[in-house]
């Protein structure tokens, strides 16, 4: 093969390459402090940031806390996945928030898309079937989101296990158990 051949193969091997990586998400890079629930963890946003501030994953619903087995389940998945790779197995790590939804949510908290070494959380926590897509409210990643979710139905994990499936969505739980 001459030389044109090699740089022809050189070439198509950047370009997968290049192609591979065009959607690696931008972002702020920030430590976590603690977890929340299944679907918020608190932060700093920065190096002089005194207060943390709670930072709730966009696109999923987490099943509430009291919700058992399921909402302790997601919150003990959720602090797994940060803490992958961290080896010495303390919460702080670090994580990238992508924003794409610039005010916070009722609760003041910010809205982000938060990857850990890769991986898009709120997808690896769909596809294992700890929380549910929210498919009513479109972003970025809704496909990728029904996609997981749709697999994490097939295969019955988690919340969809029929053996012990969750019944009542997030939302509708926490209408009819109110906190006092």
């Amino acid at each position: 093969m001459g030389w044109i051949g090699k740089v022809l193969i050189l070439g198509c091997c950047l370009l997968l390459f290049s192609c591979q990586f065009s959607h690696l998400p931008s972002g702020s890079t920030v430590q976590v402090q603690k977890i929340v629930s299944g679907q918020t963890i608190e932060v700093v946003l920065g190096e002089r940031a005194i207060l943390p501030q709670q930072v709730r994953l966009v696109g999923i619903s987490a099943p509430d806390l009291r919700q058992h087995p399921w909402g302790e389940a997601a919150k003990q998945r959720l602090e797994q996945l940060i803490r992958e790779s961290n080896t010495q197995h303390s919460l702080s790590q670090t994580v990238l928030l992508e924003s794409e939804i610039e005010e916070p949510d009722r609760f003041g908290r910010l809205l982000a898309h938060v990857w850990h070494n890769g991986t898009l959380v709120s997808e690896q926590l769909v596809k294992e079937g700890y929380v549910l897509a929210e498919l009513q409210y479109p972003h970025k990643y809704s496909q990728r989101l029904q996609y997981a979710q749709e697999y994490a139905r097939l295969m019955g994990y988690g919340i969809w296990n029929p053996g012990q499936p969750m019944r009542l969505t997030p939302a509708e739980f926490r209408s009819q158990h109110p906190v006092k």
